[in-house]
Order: structure tokens, then sequence, then C-alpha cells
């Protein structure tokens, strides 16, 4: 049983199968991508995509893997490949079966053969394995397996050239490659110890990636091969294919470690564990440090995607370590009291606030004593840098409100940039940057005070009612909602989805009455079924489909575009308002995803949708804080159900507040009296 499913009388439709791509990553940074027919529709595809040095950049090693099943002298090619607007091999007609659990599986039949092919990375090793077998066959077959290399960065293309080496050389049971000297040996080694490996280098032109096309950028490249392999196979029997940067010991050792991994790999039988299993993905632990992908094929590390993302990747399967871990790598590398890299406020205005928010999700498993134990000094030491001020970009005003400016680049989330200039100009105060800010400030004095940091409370206790104050003087609109950003030239009364952080955060600024009036306006012009809109409909700006080149999908995707990632603090302030009452509106909102993980980026959740129906996918594939608020909506459900069953590896977990002593003293509430 399985939540994912496909239908066999569609995998030879291409419209069907090449919007299906498939996903598997090794927790150490590399990644095998792919469509569900194995054909590379993107420049950031193929089956081993990873980090080769401490750079943090991604190599395509392996393109891809051909396939060709030989009976009677007559060749069988079962890959698929574009080039120049044609198909060659159409190795996708012989396709009658796909299948995601345990493993990416295809099942191809040609006459009387039928061949199943399971590939399986490698988790904590840069390492690839495909396993043949002949499931059938009525006489003497033959398998060729030729692999095309790229050896380049996943976000470049390669072309034929002089440099390339061609050649291969000998390791146990297969070759060695490396078209670069810069580059580390590529080990490719079978299972069975009569398979031959004929060299045969050679440059493959113009392959031909279509969304790299569609989506504006040049979508043309050559690959090499060095050679291939060819053994028979008799009915029944396996042979496993190995491509990895560490040579295999053995034709033994290759096959014990197919055997051994798949045997681990947990079954996708529904939503939810589909959900875990996407999550999963995004934590990589590599050289000493624990940190959050923000999404595939493309995307690096963010560090406010990271703050978001962790609590929904971790906490409902009780991974705490794990979001402990990317903590405190990012904690390690603080320098004059903030975060480094794209976590630091001159770089993401918010992103070191999101850090507070983090931890009052992880206070729900570590209680608030731990809490400030292990980052106490961390908390205290961001505040008093807002108030000196971050880069000459972010600083604390006498009003209470942090003000956040650069003429050099956005300093929000609404970050797309076009000819230079930011699409959607915030510079002033954020309604999001000082909702967090207040979450913040609010939430580090509730812990001072109660465990006994009487010289911060002292100092910073009167400065949340300031805040407040200031906050509804300025962003109040007399419309009933709240105002994008204040700058220099006043309030910006654009409807952005950016106001439902102030509705949705455990301490807030706005009193009841406004917070309804808010999620009504939200209600009415941004919510969708898979997200916010980024601007209302009725803005002469709105964009309702992301689509076209990368300026044009620029512009979109802040003025328009819905945003999964949104989706969680929207069901939480309506939890907040409505209480149990909201359930069946969070159900439904949850299991509206259950189709979208059939297609686009197959068991996961994308970066963002059309604003338009019928809200096309659009972005990376696999998204982490779209995952993540996924997961966060189910952990709500089931946290105001407890009657029923926990699902394994998804425990429910009490709110944060709840964990903490009804008696704890605030300087917050003293502040608002």
């Amino acid at each position: 049983m399985s939540a994912l499913t496909f239908d066999k009388r569609e995998l030879g439709n291409l419209e069907y199968s090449l919007q299906r791509e498939m996903l598997s990553t090794d927790r150490i940074g590399g990644y095998m991508g792919t469509t569900i027919v194995c054909c590379n529709t993107r420049r950031y595809h193929g089956l081993m995509v990873a980090p080769i040095d401490q750079s943090g950049r991604t190599y395509v090693l392996l393109s891809s893997l051909d396939e060709t099943v030989i009976q009677h002298d007559q060749a069988f090619n079962l890959a698929l490949h574009r080039f120049q607007g044609v198909y060659e091999p159409r190795g996708h007609k012989y396709v009658t079966n796909f299948e995601y659990t345990p493993t990416p599986t295809i099942t191809y039949r040609v006459g009387g053969v039928i061949l199943k092919k399971e590939l399986l990375w490698i988790h904590k090793r840069t390492q690839l394995m495909i396993r043949y077998t002949l499931v059938d066959a009525h006489s003497e077959t033959r398998l060729r397996l030729r692999p095309y290399l790229a050896f380049r960065d996943k976000h470049a293309l390669t072309h034929a050239n002089m440099q390339a080496d061609g050649r291969s050389y000998p390791a146990i049971n297969g070759v060695k490659c490396r078209l670069y000297d810069s580059f580390p040996w590529l080990y490719l080694q079978t299972s069975k110890p009569g398979a031959e490996f004929v060299p045969a280098p050679d440059w493959y032109y113009n392959f031909e990636y279509q969304q790299d096309l569609a989506r504006g950028y040049e979508g043309h490249e050559d690959l090499m091969t060095t050679g291939y392999f060819e053994t028979e196979l008799k009915k029944g029997e396996s042979i496993v294919f190995s491509a990895s940067l560490d040579e295999m010991a053995s034709a033994e050792t290759i096959e014990q470690m197919f055997e051994s991994s798949i045997a681990r790999r947990t079954h996708k039988i529904d939503f939810m564990s589909c959900m875990e299993h996407s999550a999963r993905q995004f934590l990589i632990r590599r050289a000493g440090r624990t940190e959050v992908i923000a999404g595939y094929p493309w995307h690096g590390v963010s560090g406010r995607q990271t703050f978001v993302a962790l609590p929904g990747i971790t906490l409902p399967q009780h991974h705490k370590e794990d979001c402990i871990d990317a903590l405190d790598t990012l904690v390690g590398e603080m320098r004059d009291g903030m975060f480094a890299g794209s976590a630091s406020a001159a770089e993401a205005a918010d992103a070191p606030l999101w850090f507070f928010w983090t931890l009052q999700r992880l206070e729900s498993e570590l209680g608030g004593k731990e809490i400030w134990k292990r980052y106490g000094k961390a908390m205290k030491e961001i505040l008093e840098s807002y108030r000196r001020g971050v880069a000459g970009r972010v600083v604390l005003h006498d009003n209470g409100l942090v003000w956040a400016s650069s003429g050099e680049r956005p300093l929000t989330w609404m970050d797309s940039q076009v000819d230079g200039r930011a699409v959607t100009p915030r510079n002033g105060y954020q309604v999001e940057v000082n909702a967090l800010w207040y979450n913040a400030l609010c939430y580090t004095l509730e812990l001072a005070e109660e465990h006994g940091d009487k010289a911060f409370a002292k100092a910073w206790r009167d400065v949340p009612a300031r805040t407040a104050a200031s906050f509804n003087e300025l962003f109040r609109l007399a419309a009933g909602y709240l105002a994008d950003y204040v700058g220099e030239e006043g309030a910006n009364d654009f409807i952005r989805p950016n106001m439902i952080v102030a509705c949705a955060l455990p301490y807030k600024m706005i009193d009841m009455e406004t917070m309804v009036d808010v999620m009504r306006t939200v209600r009415q012009h941004l919510l969708t079924p898979r997200g916010l809109r980024t601007l209302s409909p009725r803005n002469p700006l709105y964009k309702g489909s992301q689509e076209g080149t990368p300026a044009e999908r620029d512009l979109a995707a802040k003025n328009g575009s819905v945003w999964p990632w949104l989706l969680q603090f929207y069901v939480r302030a309506c939890f907040d308002i409505d209480g149990d009452r909201y359930l069946p509106q969070a159900e439904e909102i949850l299991s509206g995803f259950e189709e979208d993980i059939q297609s686009y980026g197959i068991g996961s959740i994308c970066e963002l949708y059309d604003a338009d129906p019928p809200f096309a996918p659009r972005g990376a594939v696999s998204q982490a804080w779209s995952v993540a608020s996924v997961c966060e909506i189910d952990r709500m459900i089931r946290e105001r159900r407890p009657a029923k069953p926990a699902r394994r590896c998804a425990r429910a977990a009490k709110p944060a507040a709840e964990k903490r002593p009804a008696a704890r003293k605030s300087a917050v509430r003293k502040a608002a009296k």
C-alpha cells in the first residue's frame, strides 16, 4: 500500500511522465533528481549530484545511465533523452510501471523481456546504486549500461572540450573516471564479476532541458561517455550498478550494501508519511555541521528558511536533536552578537528574529529552563545588536520599532530583484519584522525574569509597551487591516500576507478585534487552497501566473504567487480566534495537498504556486518551509484531537505555551499594565 500511485496507462505519455519528478538524497548534501522516466528536463537533474569539497557548491557528476536490452542481436534502448526538439531514444514506450516506495522502481517490458530497475541513494555516502532484475525472458538476454558524465557545477552547463579526460581506469569490478583533475575519482562498478566494460570515449551533443528553456535560461549541453558495461542476464538474475566517490571492495560488498540499505527504507503509506520522508531530506550533516537545504534542486542553505523550516521538519517527528544541532551550528558561528552569512540581519532583517520563534517551538520539547541555559546568551546578544544597529541597515529606533533599509538589496523575504531593483520595495518598518521583534523581545524578557536575569529585565522592561504603542499607531489602517510597511512616505496599504505573522506569533501587539479584521481581509483577498497570495488580485501590480522569463517570474513571485509556507501562520491565527471550531477547515486545507504529491515533485511540496486557478506548482519541486508548513498544520490538528491514536513517528506534542508554568511572571505583562 502506498500514498503515491501512478496511472500505468499514462506512463508512456510524456505530458504525464515528464511533469513528475523524483528526488532522493544522501543526507550529506547530495541528491538524485530526474523525472519518473529518467529523462532529465533540467540542468539540475542527474543521477549523482553531490558536493565534492567544503565550498558549499554541488556538482552534477553522473547525468544519466542508458540501459539497452539486447536479444537476438537486436538492441532496444530503454533510455529517453531530448535533443533539440526531438526525443531519441524513446524508451518511455517500454515503461509499464513506476513505484516510489520503498525506493523509485521502474519496470520495462520489451517483447517477452521484463526488466525491473530500482534506484537507491545510499544515506551518508556519496553513492548511487541501481539494481536491475531480469524478471522474465524467453531467450538469451544481454544488458548494456552506458553512463553519461557531466562533471560540472549544477548551475552551469558543460560543452565538448579538449580538456576532458575520456579515459577509464581499472577499478575493482569496474572502472574509475575523472573528466578533470580538480574533481575526485568517480568509481563505476557492478556486482557481477563477469560484467565487461568496453572503453568507447565520445561526446554526445545537444541534450536539451525543456524546463530550463521554459524558464528563460540556456538549456543545451554536451555529455561525455567513457564506454559501457555489458553482461548476460538469466531469468531471475540481478545485477547492481554502483556509482560512488569511494571504491567498493568487491562484488559481494556491492550486493550487501544494496540489500542492507533498501531494508532500512520506510514505506510511504499515507500522505503524512510522505511529508515526514520529505522533511528528513532537507536536513544535512557534513564536516561537523548540521544545516537545512532550503529546497531542491537548486537552492542552498538560507538562514531565514532554516529558522522557519526547522520546527516543522524536525519536532513533529521527535527529532529534537536535529533541531538543536542545526541551531547550535548557527549559534556557534555568531560574531559580535549576530549570526553570520544569510542568517545575519545585515542580509535578512527578519532572520535572527525567526530564531526566537524556533526556540518557542523547541521549548515544548526542552522546557524554558533548558532553552535559557543553552541559548539565553545568544538571545540577549541579538537583541542588543538590533539596538546598536547592524551594518548601517537595521536598527531599533527610539519608538521601539525596527527600521530596515538598504539601497543594495531587499532585506525581507520579499527579496526578488529585476535589473538590480527590488520588485517589492519595502524599506522602513516592515510589519512582519516588527511583529517578530516584539515576539522575540517579550519571549526573552519572560525567560530572563523567570530565571533571575534582573539586569536584562530592568534594561528592557519598558520597551515592549513602547513597541506595541508605536506599532498600533503606525500600522493599523482605517480599512481594518495592517500596513505592509511604513516608510519615509508613510504607510503602504497594499494587501499582502506579511501581516499574518502579526496575528500568529505567541506574543501579539494587536487586539482581538483588529486580528479578526485582518483575518477577514486575508480570507477575502489572499487565501487559496495552496497558501496565501503575495498581493491582492485587485492591485494593478498583481500577476496571476509565474511563467516566462526570469524577470517576468521574479515580478510575479512576490506580486501574486501563492506561498505555502505562510499557510501555517494563517491556520494558527484561525485556531487562536476560533479554537477547536476551526478544526474542519484546517483538515480541509491539509487534505488539499494530498493530490499535489502525485505530480511535480512527487512525495513533496513545491516552493510556490500560481495565484490564479488551477494554482499550478512552480519553483523548486521540494521546498523545506513548504513541507514544514504542512507538517505544522498536521501537528496543530493532532494537538486538538488527542483522542485520536498517535501516528507512528508523529506523536503529538503540546504547544509551547502549555509547557510553561502557569505562575510564570511576565515582565511584558507588567509593562502592558
